[in-house]
């Protein structure tokens, strides 16, 4: 798995691999492409390369395709649970990172195929079990969801 440095001390770019290893997740719900960079117990910036291929535009919405708000919410709580579990030291420990509340979603902007949506992610709270999480998702600088979510870890 490669981990090349970036942007100083403790960030590091992350390829499929990489995230293959710190996410259960897998297609088509895997909604994190690349990890720009990561500042262990900071903050994450990864990307999503939204596709018209993608299973949930065939009915959001046929002629007007738009990536689901909740989604967006996903790949930004994806991002975040790569970020604790690098944070944590949590791979390959069979610990799941699970939603607990969702607050303060706000949808900005839609986003359609064939855009880079960045996600951005920082710790508000970190304790062993539980993180709080501020997240910003956005396609060339616009803001198209902003949300804060809790989240918890657990045995897988």
């Amino acid at each position: 798995m490669s981990e090349d440095k970036a942007g100083g001390e403790g960030a590091f770019v992350y390829d499929t691999a990489k995230i293959l290893a710190a996410l259960p997740h897998r297609y088509p719900m895997l909604l994190v492409d690349r990890v720009v960079s990561l500042e262990l117990g900071e903050r994450i910036h990864a990307i999503k390369a939204v596709s018209f291929n993608e299973p949930f535009f065939q009915g959001h919405f046929p002629g007007a395709p738009i990536m689901p708000g909740v989604l967006q919410i996903e790949a930004l709580a994806q991002a975040a649970g790569i970020l604790a579990v690098e944070t944590l030291e949590l791979a390959g420990t069979g610990k799941l990172v699970f939603f607990m509340a969702i607050e303060k979603a706000k949808f900005r902007k839609p986003v359609t195929p064939g855009v880079l949506l960045d996600l951005e992610a920082s710790f508000l709270q970190i304790r062993s079990r539980v993180c709080k999480v501020a997240g910003r998702a956005s396609v060339d600088g616009a803001t198209t969801c902003e949300v804060q979510f809790t989240a918890m870890i657990a045995d897988g």
